[in-house]
């Protein structure tokens, strides 16, 4: 397992030599979408709209942020369970999205598509909100506001700490991770 230090957007390169396991060390601009969000964004490109960010090379954080207090940036920012966004998700991948943030495991056609699109999956440690909001620099809404705290935002990153749950290659830390404390056990 390695470790890696990569800016958002990414690029191709990046993502292709991350392997389940890796660490990374993330920064630059990510965007924040829950599934009301990635619904709206899927509808508009549907309909041969514009987006509400740029969607190639993003890194879309699954993340519903609480308010944040007086002198903060954002609030307690954990991760939200990726599988409510499986439905939308290849869509985003085929138009150029490189990596998602979350926790939990993915079904088989983002898994799929993941390897089509060169697309990685990130884990972030969930009940660390409050932690994980320190790396969190700058946070703007920039669509969707009536959705509250799950609008989409930019967010400005610094060192966030990920791990690699799933890779362009079809790894799945969910799966070769079990396999391997069952050989262990």
């Amino acid at each position: 397992m390695a470790e890696y230090r990569l800016t958002a957007p990414l690029k191709d390169e990046d993502v292709v030599k991350l392997k389940i396991g890796d660490k990374v060390l993330l920064s630059g601009t990510i965007y924040t979408a829950r599934d009301a969000a990635h619904k709206r964004v899927v509808e508009l490109l549907d309909k041969g709209e514009k987006p509400p960010f740029e969607i190639k090379g993003s890194v879309i954080y699954y993340v519903g942020p609480t308010p944040p207090r007086p002198g903060m940036v954002i609030g307690a920012a954990g991760p939200t369970t990726a599988v409510r966004m499986d439905a939308y998700a290849p869509r985003l991948m085929k138009e150029g999205m490189k990596a998602m943030i979350a926790k939990g495991k993915r079904n088989d056609s983002v898994k799929n598509a993941m390897v089509e699109y060169k697309v990685v999956y990130f884990g972030a440690t969930g009940g660390a909100g409050a932690l994980i909001n320190k790396c969190i620099k700058k946070a703007e809404v920039v669509a969707f506001e009536d959705l509250g705290p799950e609008a989409v935002r930019k967010l400005e990153v610094e060192d966030f700490p990920l791990i690699v749950v799933g890779d362009s290659f079809g790894g799945d830390l969910y799966i070769e991770g079990r396999k391997k404390w069952q050989k262990a056990g």
